[in-house]
């Protein structure tokens, strides 16, 4: 099987208003960088070929350049400079600069390129001061473009290239050679790691939990090539016990279970107390026993899972992963209580995003399309997608925008919720944490007994009480919202079934009451003394998922309605879409799936495609598969993309199971354009660079 080689993306351009603005706004941005750096900045001046006055400014974003040296970004520049030889080109490049980010040093690296042929590199600091750029440099430089590669890289859903208009994503490893160079690389800076920050589920980064550790498992997680990573981490635990927990993850991925197991057991032997070890030990246990063949053999399982976990919580108590591990084994325990009450105790952190460009707004944009991404179905997507009716119910639903620890916690109650249902869930909840009427009631307990007789005369003092300290009022306004809700959301006024949450009691009220009245006034709240105060963060996620939960009960009842009356259930494609990643967060993937055919049964969408591909996935119906990844590479290819981790971690599992010269001879076999067929070819030919499992022969 030849290997094609991966054609490059088309070039979008965004004009400036003012010569340079980019590069000043890059500039400026500088000191409000955190973690890794946002893509690369490459900036073009051209010039009138009628009028050399007449100079304008182009620049677009891009990831996976080589950034190893100065010369392989001026190279980059060149390939831009001489791609158009048109002899009726109205303007050529006079001027170009490549702006590359160091998180290592927290310097801008730059190649400035004038034409004809002076190179001159150097580096800007978080002041905008201009400084000579060393060797060292470049080699923090390099591996920190390969990092925000994978970082910035669509999961083939087009969410990531939506965000940020004009970026050209390139793979930044795509043989053995560049493997090796990026892994050196990986080697001599490991132990600063941390110093790039890490994923924001983890408070304190670490040796083992930052942004580089997430991309070296990310990468050999999308390539397979495990043997590398374990040669890597091999080397690198002989300076640092703590390793052993990377080591074990990639054995773990190539399958050598036996020695992952024995490597985390020494080397917990050293460090008895490394969170992510006892974290991985935990992890690699669940998983056992969620695949146990017998009841008794899960259980056993899950009580070494449940060790592990909480002694990493205790080794760890500042960090969301460990007591988030833990509520997910007492879950798969079905002890619902403590799952709860371990989930009330995650602590949760503020979702930073990734370090996005700040630019001004372009005087124009274009986005070329290239000849070899022509595809009917894909092509009409842009345009039918802002002129669709969105129901506003759909687009409030506040769990789409969650992320971070809140979406990790959110899963964990979703999977509850789809375990036990909604009713037996609030049931728990009710047991476990104090409710606000509960409270209130004890509360009043509580101080009419302590208070003196009544007497008329006194009574006559106090005045008539105030009804509303019942807090009826207020319930009424609840329930009117409430009501108000569902009119929105149900325009027939049908019911949703879905049992509204009651309210918890704020823990803030209960330390107020506690400050006004004493210490005394726990004593008469002796009933609720084993019950725990919900924190006000796990209380909004059960409203949310209420929200979710109505919505998607509504659509199912609906649909049912319609269905038994052999009636069509009309919904715009961005309505399913959503009704789609809405079944999925509840962990409905039949349903998820439904809605995802429905909305490309109106138009193109990859995010809708990358859910029924899923489904194809696990079902192993490769023909099926094949036909997606084919329609997603080529939309990846559209928006300028060369390189998707996800679809080509799907390839490399398509070679593994059936073959390269299947894989190939079914992509060869679609009715789709041979240029369109070229681009997988493209897609699957890094794996015969990299010799991998199936594609021999």
């Amino acid at each position: 099987m030849a290997a094609e080689e991966l054609l490059d993306p088309a070039v979008p351009e965004l004009s400036e208003e003012v010569l340079h603005e980019s590069i000043d706004a890059r500039t400026e941005s500088l000191a409000t960088l955190r973690e890794l750096g946002p893509p690369d900045l490459v900036h073009l001046v051209k010039q009138s070929t009628r009028d050399a006055r007449k100079q304008t400014g182009v620049y677009h974003h891009v990831t996976g350049v080589d950034a190893s040296s100065s010369a392989s970004l001026a190279a980059y520049i060149n390939t831009l400079t001489y791609g158009d030889h048109s002899p009726n080109a109205v303007s050529k490049v006079v001027a170009g600069v490549f702006c590359c980010y160091n998180a290592f040093s927290r310097l801008d690296m730059r190649v400035h390129v004038s034409y004809p042929g002076t190179v001159e590199s150097y580096c800007v600091d978080e002041r905008g001061d201009k400084r000579k750029a060393s060797d060292d440099m470049w080699l923090e430089t390099y591996l920190c473009s390969v990092l925000r590669a994978y970082s910035y890289a669509d999961d083939g859903s087009g969410s990531s290239i939506r965000k940020i208009v004009g970026v050209r994503r390139f793979n930044p490893v795509t043989k053995t050679e560049t493997e090796h160079r990026f892994l050196n690389a990986a080697e001599q800076l490991f132990f600063r790691g941390w110093q790039l920050g890490s994923d924001s589920i983890v408070q304190v980064p670490t040796n083992v939990s930052n942004h580089l550790t997430t991309g070296l498992l990310k990468y050999l997680e999308t390539t397979g090539r495990y043997a590398s990573g374990i040669n890597l981490f091999e080397k690198l635990r002989t300076q640092s016990v703590e390793v052993a927990s990377l080591l074990a993850k990639v054995l773990f991925m190539g399958n050598e279970e036996v020695l992952g197991v024995k490597i985390l057991h020494e080397s917990l032997q050293h460090t008895p107390m490394d969170y992510v070890m006892l974290d991985t030990q935990a992890d690699f246990l669940l998983k056992k026993a969620q695949k146990a063949d017998t009841p008794e053999v899960k259980e056993e399982r899950l009580k070494m899972a449940l060790g592990c976990a909480d002694r990493s919580t205790i080794a760890a108590p500042s960090e969301f992963s460990t007591w988030a591990r833990l509520a997910q084994v007492y879950v798969a325990m079905e002890d619902w209580e403590n799952a709860l009450t371990i989930l009330n105790s995650c602590p949760m952190f503020t979702y930073q995003d990734k370090d996005s460009p700040m630019m001004p707004e372009p005087r124009d944009v274009h986005l070329p399309t290239m000849s070899e991404t022509r595809l009917d179905e894909i092509d009409s997507e842009p345009e039918s997608r802002y002129s669709e009716q969105v129901d506003p119910s759909l687009l409030n639903l506040r769990a789409a925008s969650y992320r971070g620890t809140f979406k990790k916690a959110y899963g964990i109650l979703t999977e509850m919720t789809a375990k036990i249902g909604w009713d037996q869930l609030l049931k728990i909840r009710s047991n476990v944490f104090v409710m606000e009427d509960e409270y209130r009631t004890e509360k009043q307990e509580a101080t009419q007994a302590a208070q003196p007789k009544r007497t008329p005369s006194m009574d006559g003092l106090r005045g008539t009480p105030d009804p509303t300290n019942n807090g009826d009022e207020g319930s009424d306004d609840e329930g009117e919202k409430s009501s108000e809700a569902a009119t929105t959301l149900v325009p027939n006024g049908e019911g949703s079934g879905v049992e509204k949450p009651s309210s918890t009691i704020d823990p803030e009220e209960v330390k107020a009451d506690t400050t006004e009245n004493g210490t005394h006034a726990d004593d008469h709240l002796s009933k609720l003394n084993t019950k725990r105060l919900c924190e006000r963060w796990l209380d909004s996620l059960f409203m949310v998922l209420y929200e979710d939960l109505r919505v998607y009960t509504i659509w199912r009842t609906q649909m049912a309605q319609y269905r038994a009356q052999q009636m069509q259930y009309k919904k715009s494609a961005e309505e399913w879409e959503i009704l789609g990643s809405l079944a999925e967060r509840l962990q409905h993937f039949d349903e998820a799936a439904e809605a995802y055919r429905a909305c490309l049964s109106l138009r193109f969408s990859p995010k809708a495609l990358t859910g029924v591909m899923r489904v194809f996935e696990k079902t192993k119906s490769t023909r099926d598969t094949v036909a997606a990844l084919i329609r997603l590479v080529t939309w990846q290819y559209r928006w300028y993309s060369q390189f998707s981790p996800e679809l080509l971690r799907t390839m490399r599992i398509l070679i593994e199971d059936e073959g390269a010269l299947k894989v190939r001879s079914i992509v060869q076999a679609t009715s789709l354009p041979q240029d369109v067929i070229t681009l997988t070819h493209s897609y699957a030919a890094l794996f015969v660079n990299f010799h991998s499992s199936g594609t021999d022969g």
